[in-house]
């Protein structure tokens, strides 16, 4: 799954840190959803959605699979 967690944080100007001091994780998720490795918890991709006040598919870009 892409994302625009990393385009989204650096244009409002927050650093890794500060976002996962906001959504209560480490800063390490964070780096780690940015860099494709993790893909978040349902829980976790509202609180994104609420913190940058938009919709999780405005933040998560999901690609079927052919079959």
């Amino acid at each position: 799954m892409l994302n625009r967690l990393e385009e989204l944080r650096k244009e409002r100007g927050i650093k890794q840190e500060e976002l996962a001091e906001a959504l209560q994780v480490s800063r390490q998720t964070i780096g780690s959803l940015e860099n494709g490795r993790y893909n978040p918890s349902i829980t976790l991709a509202f609180k994104l959605a609420r913190y940058f006040k938009l919709s999780i598919e405005d933040i998560f870009i999901y690609e079927e699979e052919p079959l």
